[in-house]
């Protein structure tokens, strides 16, 4: 039975899962915490077995050494022929625009995540060391790297460019690149498939709502347009970060706050959104003192909800109307107010949402729209990790 191991290595932590290709099942997953500092954590569960322990972790070489640790110790072995592991997939966050498909790693693939780095620098020169690390781990092993922006490559020009000097923004590299391709790409095609129907046929709208939040419009099972743009901080209200903002706010708080460059980026990456909306990060949080009746919470639910609704009217406009919408991520898929409040009122658009569906829970893909609505509106878990490994297999099957 093929397996693939998945990698998600960050600056500071390492988390990894294990899926059997023939069931797509994970076999095991775990988290590495505090790389490089003297109080680090790993976790790791294989079916119901789990572990938490206290460790040192100076660097990801010394991650990868107990991420193998705890397989051999808490299983299921690596050895083992029973779940043959026949490749490791890597995320990675940002591929520009060199990248549009995944990619088996080698030195040249490797120079070109580094020389992105200044795109994504809290991303990529982690995702560089963790695939360094796990190469020394795991010798004549393939490495696939898969690339978050990959999947927004099939954008238009006239969606990815920037109104701006010409000439400089093809110097710097300053374009729309879009994140959050992976989940987008996993949950359209399981909406299709839900659905019965071949993606090549469906205008679809996938809303990503989660602590980082995005909207994609896919038309055919390709990516159109999206939210985010250079990086992830345009588009939707997040935990902590703005989203789409006049640019001119920053000139302003430069000249009478003071603010330098980094206090501007800090102000818009960690202390904005819903945290510095409502001082809380945490949409249920905000739901909650909103149902309270604390008056910033319930301005920043109907900021968050409003924000989505634009994305949602723009992206039928620009499909010449949408056939499915799927809710997705943590907010997407477990907030029955959210999508409640994002819903309410589009139903000159096509959208007919049932209130009891939506409030009826479940763990798979639903539908939460009427039998009568014109737009199949859906909420879809998606699953990241399996896109990874499918990609992966793909790529080292040819």
């Amino acid at each position: 039975m093929p397996s693939i191991l998945v990698v998600n290595s960050g600056s500071s932590s390492l988390k990894y899962q294990l899926i059997d290709m023939s069931s797509e099942q994970t076999l095991a997953s775990g988290l590495i915490e505090r790389i490089g500092e003297s109080d680090g954590r790993a976790a790791h569960r294989a079916g119901d077995s789990k572990s938490q322990r206290d460790v040192v972790v100076p660097d990801h070489a010394a991650a990868c050494k107990i991420m193998r640790e705890a397989f051999d110790s808490y299983g299921p072995s690596l050895e083992d022929h029973d779940h043959d592991l026949v490749a490791i997939g890597h995320r990675v966050v940002h591929g520009g625009a060199r990248f549009f498909e995944p990619t088996l790693i080698d030195h040249l693939v490797k120079i070109n995540i580094e020389d992105l780095s200044d795109l994504a620098p809290l991303h990529n020169p982690g995702a560089v060391q963790g695939i360094s690390a796990t190469e020394k781990a795991f010798p004549g092993l393939p490495m696939v790297a898969v690339f978050d922006t990959a999947f927004h490559q099939t954008m238009p020009a006239e969606a990815y460019t920037y109104a701006i000097d010409y000439d400089l923004a093809q110097k710097y590299r300053v374009r729309k690149y879009g994140f959050h391709g992976t989940s987008h790409r996993f949950v359209s095609r399981a909406a299709a498939e839900f659905l019965g129907r071949p993606v090549e046929e469906l205008k679809q709208i996938v809303l990503h709502l989660g602590n980082g939040a995005s909207v994609c419009a896919i038309d055919g099972g390709k990516s159109v347009d999206t939210s985010m743009g250079l990086t992830p901080l345009p588009g939707l209200v997040m935990g902590t970060r703005s989203g789409d903002i006049d640019a001119s706010v920053l000139f302003h708080l430069a000249r009478k706050a003071g603010m330098s460059i980094d206090d501007l980026d800090e102000l818009l990456n960690t202390r904005s959104g819903l945290l510095g909306l409502s001082g809380v990060g945490d949409s249920r949080d905000v739901q909650e003192r909103a149902e309270a009746g604390d008056e910033r919470a319930i301005l920043t639910a109907a900021v968050f909800s409003r924000r989505v609704k634009f994305y949602i009217g723009a992206y039928q406009a620009l499909l010449g109307g949408a056939d499915v919408i799927s809710f997705t991520a943590g907010i997407g898929e477990h907030s029955v107010p959210v999508r409640a409040a994002v819903l309410d009122g589009l139903e000159r658009l096509g959208i007919e949402f049932d209130a009891e569906r939506n409030a009826a829970g479940g763990s798979g893909i639903r539908v939460i729209s009427t039998d009568a609505s014109p737009v199949t509106v859906l909420v879809v878990p998606t699953n990241e990790e399996l896109e990874i490994a499918r990609q992966t297999l793909g790529v080292i099957s040819g």
